[in-house]
Parts: structure tokens; sequence; C-alpha cells
């Protein structure tokens, strides 16, 4: 999944009682193509369009307003399943609009109260979204996370020179005396630490590698365990900004630090090329309804 938004911003206030809303994935030029397949956007409103406004162009739906008013939208998107679909059906619009050329995402569940509200809106920022799509163009966003796995943090390492493996939580065994236990327990510690670290350090050649490349990142907090699961421990989460030439540098790039004898118990995982949602501000930019 791509790093589409997973949060909804505060809903723009559309009245139910209208037929129709203004649904506003993204903003792009005005040279767009406009091939934009009646596949994408949300189930139950009309096909996507591109709305002009001056030198810009806001790609759009019309959506009924009684399922995307202020109230609908806080239940739909308060269910975890609802809302993993509205982000898909945002996220594949804007997909589908960067194909076409440089496009400014915007946040999901962006809506007005028809066009002219959107065109208002836009218009009001047209200079910042003419500079972002002009920052943005022939670069797409990559991103970058680094992970200590299990094996490089396993409690369960026997002490060295034993051959013994000790249950977490568990007492020394019968012939294991009370200092030796303790003493084990230190470098179990020591040996985690010794491994996070070089997790760190890891991070850091992956991080000066990929920036070298790069004309812009943004770094995230990683992720806890709920999302990485136990097993693995993110040290880096990291989105760049890249020329969409340099693609195969990156994956070369990538490929040497993965093959490195540096990186045993560290795992490196790459996505993109994406839109570029961390580069653009389109929330900031689209001012309010």
């Amino acid at each position: 999944m791509a790093p589409a938004p997973t949060q909804a911003p505060a809903p723009a206030p559309v009245d139910g009682a209208g037929s129709w809303a203004t649904y506003v994935f993204a903003v792009c030029r005005s040279d767009h193509p406009g091939s934009l397949s009646a596949a994408f956007g949300h189930p139950g409103g009309g096909p996507l369009r591109l709305l002009k406004v001056g030198s810009l162009r806001a790609v759009v739906q019309d959506v009924p307003a009684a399922e995307f008013s202020e109230t609908a939208l806080r239940e739909r998107l308060g269910d975890a399943a609802e809302l993993e679909r509205c982000a898909r059906a945002h996220h594949g619009a804007v997909t589908a609009a960067a194909a076409g050329g440089p496009t400014v995402p915007m946040p999901l569940a962006t809506l007005y109260l028809g066009d002219e509200r959107v065109r208002a809106a836009v218009g009001a920022n047209r200079e910042r979204f003419r500079l972002a799509l002009d920052r943005i163009a022939g670069r797409a966003e990559w991103a970058v996370k680094v992970h200590l796995t299990q094996a490089g943090t396993s409690a369960r390492s026997a002490a060295p020179g034993t051959g013994e493996t000790a249950a977490p939580g568990r007492g020394p065994g019968p012939h294991v005396s009370g200092r030796d236990y303790l003493d084990r327990l230190r470098s179990r510690q020591h040996l985690r630490e010794q491994h996070r670290e070089s997790a760190l350090a890891a991070a850091e050649q992956v991080d000066t590698a990929v920036r070298r490349l790069a004309v812009a990142t943004v770094s995230r907090r990683p992720h806890g365990p709920e999302v990485t699961g136990k097993d693995r421990t993110q040290i880096m989460n990291t989105a760049y900004l890249i020329a969409e030439d340099r693609s195969e540098e990156l994956t070369a790039t990538i490929g040497r630090l993965r093959a490195s004898p540096e990186f045993g118990g560290v795992e490196i995982d790459v996505s993109g090329p994406w839109a570029p949602y961390s580069f653009t501000d389109g929330g900031e930019l689209a001012g309010h309804p």
C-alpha cells in the first residue's frame, strides 16, 4: 500500500440535503492529458474529471452529498475497513492522475459544496500550487524503511561457550550458579544493545547513500510493533524525492547495501515510485472550503 493518507482530516462541512458534493483528489497542470479512467474514484459517484482553475486543473469527482456529509464521513471513517476502502479509492485516483504528469495529492476527504468553491480554494493558492508542481516534475517519492530483525535481537542467544539457551523469564538451571545466570543475562542485554547500535549505524549508511540520489527527504517516526510485527523493530522510516531517471541507481544502491556483511540481522524495505504525498502539502495549499 502506498503512503496514502491513513487518517482523515476534519471533513469539510458538506450539507447532506444537497444532491452532489465535489470531492477533490489532486491538483495538476493545465497540460495534463486528462485520460482519467472511470474505474477510479469513489463508488456511487460520477466519473473523474478535470476542473479548470486558471492555469491549473483540479482532479475531482461528483459524489452523493448525503454519503459525504460531515456526519456520514465521521461514521464511515471511524470504521477501519471503511477507512481503508476510502483511502484506497483516494490513492487510486491520485495515482491515475499522477501517471499523466506532476500531481499534488490532496488529503483524504477534501470536499466542497460545488465546483465554484473548489475554484475559489485552489485559485487562492495558485502560485503555491504552481511552485509545488514545478518542484515535483520528473520526480517520484520512494519510501525506505530499515528494520532490526528478531535474529539480531534474540534474547534467547546462548552465553558464549555454553551452547545453552535459557527461556525468557526463567531462572538458572540446576547446574548453573546464580552468579553465572546473572552474567548470562548481562551478556544477552549487552548483545542486544550491540545489535541495536549496529542497526542504527546501518540505517545511517542507508540514509546517507539514498540522500545522494534525492533532492528532498522527509523523516518520520518509526512504526511500532503493531505495524511491523513483534519480530521486527523499525529503525528508520524515511521518504525520498528522487528523479525518475535515477530509479535504477536507487535499486543498485539498495542491493549493494543489502549484500554488505554489516547488514546481518538488518532488513531494508523499499517501496515506490509513488505520487509525492510527502513533498506537497495539499492540505495547507487548499485553504478552507
